[in-house]
C-alpha cells in the first residue's frame, strides 16, 4: 500500500478514536444537561450516533490536516519566523520608469 494512503489510514484512525474519547467525555461529564438529555428523548440514540460521525470526522480531517502541513518541515525546523528564501539566479525586479503624460491627441 502507499505510504500516502497508509498515512491517511492512521490518521482517520487516530482522529476517529480522538473524536470519539472527546464525545464519551462530553456525553460522560454531562455538559449542559446533555446525556440526561440524549437518554430520555426517543430518539436520543440516533443524537449520540450522529455526535460520534461528526466529531470524528471533525477530529480525523484536523488530524490529518496536522500531520500534511507537518510534512513540510525539516528536522531542523523549529518554526517560529520564516525567513523568504529566493530561488538561485533570481533578482530583484528593477523600477520602471513611468510613461510620459498622454498629450491629449490621437
Amino acid at each position: 500500500m502507499p505510504r500516502l494512503i497508509r498515512l491517511y489510514l492512521r490518521s482517520i484512525t487516530l482522529g476517529f478514536s480522538l473524536g470519539l474519547i472527546f464525545t464519551l467525555l462530553l456525553l460522560w461529564s454531562d455538559v449542559g444537561g446533555l446525556r440526561h438529555l440524549l437518554m430520555t428523548t426517543a430518539g436520543g440514540w440516533l443524537a449520540i450516533a450522529l455526535l460520534l460521525i461528526f466529531h470524528g470526522l471533525l477530529f480525523s480531517g484536523v488530524q490529518f490536516a496536522i500531520v500534511v502541513m507537518a510534512m513540510g518541515q525539516g528536522p531542523s525546523d523549529s518554526g517560529g519566523k520564516r525567513q523568504r528564501r529566493h530561488a538561485p539566479g533570481t533578482a530583484a525586479a528593477a523600477a520602471i520608469a513611468p510613461l510620459p503624460a498622454a498629450s491629449g491627441r490621437r
